[in-house]
């Protein structure tokens, strides 16, 4: 009877160890933003108010990305065009007069990163877009990036991550102690590694195809994050394989879900 009762306090023992590892392997992943804190506050993607109300909820970090106009002004929007207005070959002139649907000016990175260092919490996760107008011009991009990061006294706060592969590795050339991300998704963890990038910024269907890249990564000391993740059960996939970020346009779910 002694030995019955023993083994059975020895399994629920082994049972509350394993959901207490469970709930930590949940509570040390970190919420990214996708282009701030917009679908549930009313504030427009990629803008301060954006990147306010993810400071506020307490993300690790919001994700906004960057092009460069046609007088080398960096400004914040996701798409190549706003209003119909092409980015990269119209003057900064133009592109501030542009107002945004709660009245704010279209961001300069130059603003965006001073508003994100008035506080430590919230990592500024800086994505450089590949330009429209050639290789050239996307390495230019990535230089005046990581000049107005220093400019600004945020690298400690920054993170880059690109789509285009040389462009991360000229932001490793600029500043080795740089934290960068590659977004394609068609390099394996060997050779992101071998190039002495931070980590793997992948679709989430780039992980369901290659589930191995994630352990591999891992072993290597990569980080891992999975965009654009905002499915509950697919949250609830990466937690359990205890990836490092979850990007994702439903930050408070996330966060509920992982505190």
């Amino acid at each position: 009877m002694k030995r019955t009762l023993l083994i059975a306090a020895l399994g629920l023992t082994t049972l509350a160890f394993l959901q207490s590892m469970i709930a930590t392997k949940k509570k040390t992943n970190k919420v990214i933003a996708h282009r701030g804190a917009w679908k549930n506050t009313g504030a427009p993607q990629n803008t301060i108010a954006s990147l306010q109300h993810a400071i506020k909820l307490g993300c690790y970090g919001s994700e906004f990305d960057v092009h460069m106009s046609a007088d080398s002004v960096l400004v914040i929007n996701h798409d190549h065009t706003i209003q119909g207005v092409a980015l990269e070959t119209t003057p900064a002139a133009q592109l501030s007069a542009i107002k945004l649907s709660n009245g704010e000016p279209l961001p300069t990175l130059e603003a965006y990163l001073n508003e994100g260092k008035k506080q430590k919490r919230t990592r500024l996760i800086l994505e450089i877009k590949a330009s429209q107008l050639g290789k050239e011009r996307s390495l230019a991009l990535a230089q005046k990036c990581v000049e107005m990061v220093r400019k600004t006294k945020t690298r400690s706060l920054v993170d880059y991550i690109s789509f285009d592969y040389d462009v991360c590795k000229k932001v490793k050339e600029l500043d080795p102690a740089a934290q960068v991300a590659y977004l394609n998704g068609d390099k394996t963890p060997e050779q992101v590694a071998a190039d002495g990038l931070y980590g793997l910024d992948y679709h989430y269907s780039v992980y369901k195809k290659n589930e191995n890249w994630i352990k591999e990564a891992q072993q290597k000391g990569l980080t891992l994050n999975a965009w654009t993740v905002n499915d509950r059960s697919l949250m609830d996939w990466f937690l359990e394989r205890n990836v490092d970020f979850i990007t994702t346009d439903q930050p408070e779910l996330l966060l509920e879900i992982t505190q």
